[in-house]
């Protein structure tokens, strides 16, 4: 007998783990379906950080979604899903991709379901792909799950790439004017204490200051630096804490500039995830139980937990998101108006439309203020270090 670690859903939605003792893990995941639970996840324990560290990079972002696709069509052209899978297994070149392919083709041709044979990874595949896999299976729609699986990969990797794009020339920019001014101050300004010593004129007070600054950052600027990665450190160490992680990003959602655009991204992301399980036949207890482990802030996550506790409850999916809401007002209008009319997925796929333009419209609004901002606030800080070095040299002019 061996033991097996594993993660279920009970009839209730609630999420369950523990280990087992089973001959295998095909014998452990039938104990827990008898038991009336839905298996998630079961991992042979000290096994499972083996497979995900050999299956790490695996199948990641584009390749993820190139291989759903590529599955998708292939199974609409009438090919079985073994020889779909020896297909992609021809075609693909990467060894540890061709490794996974392989050995859940392996898993499929002994006769396992698709879903099952991705479940035994160890973690390469999401909880949400898994449970849609499984609906699928489970509705004989296994190739339209697939294509909807694929798009919802495709414009959530659409959305973090573009989110990644933009905030990279704000942060060069902002690397280079912090480097700018710290090579100014630390090693050209203390050049002029010596001199406007010798020269013995007149020092106007903002000359004094840069010029302290500068003699400052010179002697202690290794130290300063120290400083700040020790409490940017720290700062990450506290974030660990649940109770405090949740606390600061509800302020993030609160700050004026940044907190509504946060908002549209995560109402973006939480309404496809769940819009997408609900339109696979997901029930929405469980979808919400994995739409929480999609969810990026901690404040969200912990109102997806009430809501899931006020459905059970007999409550409506938009009466708990509004009592204290963390998303757009629209969208949880939106949500009312589906529930109402009976058509929460479709709603919810609309939603998810609605905020990816949204937030993509004020990611490029951000953009579009930022970069001027910051050429602006380089140009009058360079202007001020220049301003404080020159006066004393125009005074000593002015006496000549």
């Amino acid at each position: 007998m061996a033991h097996f670690k594993y993660r279920a859903l009970d009839n209730d939605g609630a999420s369950q783990q523990g280990s087992i003792e089973a001959p295998d893990q095909q014998g452990a995941v039938a104990l827990l379906q008898k038991r009336g639970l839905l298996v998630v996840q079961v991992d042979a324990l000290g096994g499972p950080g083996l497979r995900r560290a050999l299956n790490r990079g695996a199948l990641n972002g584009a390749a993820l979604v190139s291989f759903t696709q590529q599955l998708a069509t292939l199974l609409g052209a009438g090919q079985p899903l073994e020889r779909s899978l020896g297909i992609l297994l021809k075609q693909t070149q990467a060894p540890k991709a061709h490794a996974l392919i392989e050995r859940i083709r392996e898993q499929v041709k002994a006769g396992k379901p698709l879903s099952q044979a991705l479940e035994e990874e160890g973690g390469q595949f999401s909880t949400l792909y898994i449970s849609m896999v499984r609906a699928g299976e489970a509705g004989g729609a296994l190739e339209n799950t697939l294509r909807q699986l694929s798009d919802y990969l495709e414009r959530s990797q659409t959305l973090r790439g573009e989110v990644i794009n933009a905030l990279i020339y704000p942060a060069f920019l902002i690397v280079g004017v912090l480097g700018s001014l710290a090579l100014l101050l630390a090693y050209v300004v203390p050049q002029f204490v010596p001199i406007f010593r010798d020269l013995g004129v007149p020092i106007p007070l903002i000359t004094q200051v840069i010029l302290a600054l500068g003699e400052f950052l010179s002697a202690w600027g290794l130290m300063v630096l120290a400083g700040f990665i020790v409490v940017v450190w720290g700062t990450a160490i506290a974030l660990r804490d649940p109770a405090r992680r949740q606390r600061n990003d509800r302020r993030l959602l609160r700050i004026k500039v940044i907190g509504p655009l946060l908002q549209r991204i995560e109402a973006a992301r939480l309404a496809r995830t769940l819009g997408t399980l609900l339109s696979n036949g997901v029930a929405l207890l469980q979808a919400l139980q994995i739409v929480r482990q999609v969810c990026s802030n901690r404040a969200v996550v912990a109102q997806v937990e009430h809501a899931t506790e006020w459905v059970k409850g007999g409550g409506t999916l938009s009466s708990a998101f509004g009592q204290q809401p963390l998303l757009p007002e629209l969208a949880i209008q939106m949500i009312d108006v589906g529930e109402q009319a009976g058509e929460l997925d479709s709603m919810l796929l609309k939603v998810a439309e609605v905020f990816d333009v949204e937030a993509k419209r004020g990611i490029d609004r951000l953009l579009a203020a930022l970069v001027p901002s910051l050429t602006v606030v380089m140009a009058v800080m360079v202007a001020v270090i220049m301003l404080a070095i020159m006066l004393p040299l125009m005074s000593l002019t002015s006496n000549i």
